[in-house]
């Protein structure tokens, strides 16, 4: 069964959070890719004070048809200050 844009959200992020042990905080990005989905989430990485110093790290899950990661990667950190272009 296909999932729909909001299960592949909240499945990713789920199974992400499960996997890095990581608090995540936005997702950034989410589209169809091939039989599955590509979500690009965001994680704190490391808390600091004040919290604009906070360490993200930027990860790319990638879902299959069935809803399961077969792959996810940390493309990129930055602060919580710095503006992101990318994302």
């Amino acid at each position: 069964m296909a999932l729909k844009f909001a299960e592949a959200i909240k499945k990713a992020r789920t199974e992400l959070e499960t996997i890095i042990g990581l608090e995540l905080g936005s997702t950034i990005s989410a589209h169809p890719d091939g039989d599955g989905w590509r979500v690009t989430l965001e994680a704190v990485e490391k808390k600091s004070i004040p919290d604009s110093m906070d360490i993200l790290g930027i990860f790319e899950v990638n879902l299959d048809g069935n809803g399961d990661i077969s792959e996810f990667n940390r493309v990129r950190m930055r602060k919580r200050i710095d503006m992101d272009e990318n994302a």
